[in-house]
């Protein structure tokens, strides 16, 4: 058995955990309190998001802020400093992860069907070639928290995950059709404000 490993190395990034270059799939999930009465929110402030070290840089901590503030505002909330309704906190999480797969491909000498019956020896004669790959990749997620101000408690959460293979040909892009996603579902159960 001849045996050939072949990895394939990503691309160092430079954004969350939410980059690929060819037409990402990003995944949403959502989840809230059934409890809140929605409708009485209207403005939200965001909590001091910061660059995380090897996670996120300040560079796309300012595009998503941008975008999320864009998405909001475009749903009727108001943004304040002054004692706002919501808070809003986004955090990345960015995991290394290798995805490894076999290919064996028989050749050689072997029964061989006929009509009237196999023809040739019982067994396989030749040889077997497997091929090993091994991909690295990141699995990121983008969390997106909403929390009252009133009960400092949690109320409505975002999650948006991708398996990253490269830096984004337009990160400002990616990060904006990301966020509208992974906000569609907010608030829940309410028209467009």
């Amino acid at each position: 058995m001849n045996i050939k490993r072949k990895n394939l190395r990503i691309i160092p990034i430079l954004f969350l955990g939410l980059i690929y270059s060819c037409s990402p799939t990003v995944k949403v999930t959502s989840d809230y309190d059934h409890s809140a009465n929605f409708s009485e929110y209207k403005t939200f402030a965001f909590y001091d998001l910061k660059a995380q070290e090897g996670q996120i840089n300040q560079l796309n901590v300012d595009r998503i802020t941008k975008a999320i503030r864009s998405e909001l505002i475009s749903k009727g909330f108001i943004e304040t400093t002054n004692n706002p309704d919501l808070k809003v906190n986004a955090v990345t999480i960015l995991k290394n992860k290798t995805s490894v797969s076999a290919n064996t491909d028989f050749y050689g000498y072997g029964g061989m069907y006929r009509p009237y019956g196999y023809w040739g020896g019982g067994g396989m004669m030749g040889n077997a070639n497997t091929t090993f790959n091994s991909y690295d990749y990141v699995d990121g997620s983008l969390i997106i928290d909403i929390v009252s101000s009133k009960t400092q408690k949690l109320i409505w959460q975002g999650i948006g995950n991708a398996q990253i293979d490269s830096k984004p040909s337009d990160p400002e892009e990616f990060v904006t059709s990301s966020i509208k996603k992974i906000l569609a579902g907010f608030p829940p159960g309410l028209a467009k404000k």
